[in-house]
């Protein structure tokens, strides 16, 4: 089961590492205050997370410089976790949040942070390489609903499809 989640996200990761048209990625951005624990609050529907709930991102630093990511999630209909293990390295300057990811051999997808709580760290709005790709961000499994309205306004003035956001379970 760990195997069959990576492969789907390799699947995603196997697309380029652009930015959508028109959006632009954060700057002044920290990657050691962004590293550790991220619970996702909302989504896009992707085959590799469909039903899953409790969904985190763990982000650390590897001994090359890039970043590990660790992705896991509970699928309620196997009583089972499924995780994936991948790395990130940034696509220019480390002072933007644009990374590139990859869970499967050289493919790399693009990992685009688009908002973020630049005092605390405690939420990210974050798209990958086209709008198809959406995730909310934050350091606690609830978040301030108004927080929430505020990225997902921001999310539906850059084009994503927000009516199609599935909100995680934790």
């Amino acid at each position: 089961m760990i195997r069959k989640l990576g492969f789907y996200i390799s699947i995603f990761f196997m697309g380029c590492v652009s930015i959508p048209e028109n959006i632009t990625a954060v700057k002044g951005f920290d990657v050691e205050r962004y590293k550790g624990t991220w619970y996702e609050i909302a989504r896009l529907d992707h085959s590799f997370e469909r039903g899953l709930e409790r969904v985190t991102a763990d982000y650390s630093s590897r001994s090359d410089g890039g970043i590990t990511v660790e992705n896991k999630g509970f699928d309620p209909k196997t009583d089972t976790w499924k995780k994936a293990v991948g790395k990130a390295y940034f696509v220019g300057d480390p002072h933007e949040g644009r990374l590139k990811v990859s869970f499967f051999g050289p493919f790399y997808g693009g990992y685009n942070i688009i908002a973020l709580d630049e005092k605390g760290y405690s939420y990210a709005l974050v798209c990958g390489p086209d709008k198809s790709y959406l995730w909310i961000l934050a350091r606690e499994p609830h978040m301030d609903e108004s927080i929430k309205s505020q990225l997902v306004q921001k999310a539906k003035a850059l084009g994503f499809e927000t009516e199609k956001l599935i909100y995680v379970k934790h």
